[in-house]
């Protein structure tokens, strides 16, 4: 039976604070759909303090923004959206149209069609969030989307130089400097000065992600990509000091960002726990990420890796880190996660920035039944169907007509009796 030495705030507590964040998204939605720019620019000082002639960036401040980034800094995220440019290029080359004759007279098909539209979140009041532009961007580009349109929040009182430059590089077609809720809800409905798009992707903070969950439905929405989580499974091959630093490397997201240690070894768990506070004496982030650690860490001693893959696949987390002696052994078997990070070579700081999957992914345990945005989140997979003969018309129609008088549907019925009558 397994242990647990260290447990987060409880459940009512969690769920009271999400009915809070539903109400205040529901009556700014509601705010930005009666009054549109006036209600986005009112939202955007008030939570911004930001309130520009114009929210869209002009080509003289884009170009502006990316005069001031360093050469290597540019390099940088060059590199990076090659390597996710690379890895949506090779997903999308397996995604093929299809045709086929599957009657003799009778083809069916079906075509990988892009989105027309789609808005991109880039998060950036905490933190300038250049990687989750490349995320985003990169992807809906490499998928064929006709019109990408970016937000990100202001950083220090004015458009975050290094998003801007993330956003165009990736081929944004028009950059917004705009945070939050009045920012996703501008896309999505509509303002006199922003055309609405027909589908949200991108993480955010809860507002933000509550805002996608409400909105869902007048567009498409990537998923609900709430507060960053890490489960981080480890036995007694590795240590407290790597555990650790793995840890608070995804708690400094945000102050309710889990961070869960999963453990066959007591000794190793007792030892991380040691080992958080120590690094958290030092580390920057620390403030933030020691809330987190406090309020939404956990740590659990399980009896064998049995148990510890049942317990990951209840947690099913975003982020699963596997530090063991057999890292492929627990690949096989776990089911449940947002992406994988297998041996102690790699991390999970490696996929949020530069390994080249996507970092936008499935929270809350949603992992469950969803994977992460990819490329073919951004394809719509749409059938067709052609009846080339008569004698193929007639064998279809003769059985549609039997079937939907068994379900008592006449005018369906007639669509089949006509074709049978005129073709036979």
């Amino acid at each position: 039976m397994a242990r647990w030495l260290k447990t987060g705030i409880p459940e009512d507590t969690k769920r009271a604070h999400h009915n809070q964040v539903r109400d205040t998204v529901t009556k700014i939605l509601d705010d930005i759909e009666r009054r549109g720019d006036e209600a986005v620019r009112e939202l955007s000082i008030r939570f911004d303090n930001w309130a520009p002639a114009d929210f869209r960036l002009s080509d003289e401040q884009i170009a502006a923004a990316l005069d001031e980034i360093p050469d290597e800094t540019l390099d940088d995220v060059r590199f990076a959206q090659a390597q996710i440019r690379n890895f949506a290029q090779i997903q999308r080359d397996a995604l093929t149209d299809v045709e086929a004759e599957t009657l003799p007279g009778v083809i069916l098909g079906h075509k990988n069609i892009p989105v027309g539209s789609v808005g991109c979140y880039v998060p950036g009041g905490k933190y300038p969030l250049v990687a989750s532009a490349h995320m985003s961007v990169v992807t809906a580009k490499v998928a064929g989307v006709e019109r990408i349109a970016t937000c990100a929040p202001p950083f220090g009182g004015r458009p975050a130089s290094a998003i801007v430059a993330a956003q165009h590089l990736g081929g944004a077609d028009e950059i917004y400097c705009l945070g939050g809720v009045q920012a996703v809800g501008a896309m999505a409905l509509g303002t006199s000065s922003i055309e609405p798009v027909d589908m949200l992707v991108g993480p955010g903070n809860p507002f933000v992600a509550e805002a996608k969950r409400q909105l869902f439905g007048r567009v498409g929405i990537d998923l609900l990509a709430g507060p960053t989580e890490t489960l981080v499974i480890a036995d007694d091959t590795s240590d407290g000091e790597i555990c650790a630093t793995d840890l608070l490397g995804q708690a400094e997201h945000g102050p309710t960002s889990p961070a869960i240690l999963l453990t066959t070894s007591e000794q190793l768990a007792v030892q991380t726990m040691a080992e958080v506070e120590r690094q958290l004496e030092t580390l920057p982030t620390g403030e933030i990420a020691g809330t987190a650690w406090r309020d939404y860490g956990q740590v659990i001693v399980a009896d064998d890796d049995d148990e510890t893959v049942r317990i990951a696949d209840e947690i099913a987390s975003e982020h699963v880190q596997v530090m063991t002696e057999d890292p492929d052994w627990f690949a096989k078997r776990l089911t449940n996660y947002g992406s994988l990070f297998l041996g102690d070579r790699t991390n999970v700081s490696y996929g949020d920035k530069v390994i080249g999957t996507n970092h936008t992914l499935p929270t809350r345990r949603a992992a469950r039944f969803t994977g992460g945005l990819w490329v073919g989140k951004f394809l719509k997979t749409c059938t067709y169907q052609k009846v080339l003969t008569d004698e193929a018309s007639v064998l279809l129609g003769e059985y549609c007509s039997r079937l939907c008088a068994l379900e008592g549907f006449a005018g369906h019925k007639a669509q089949a009796d006509i074709r049978v009558r005129r073709l036979s």
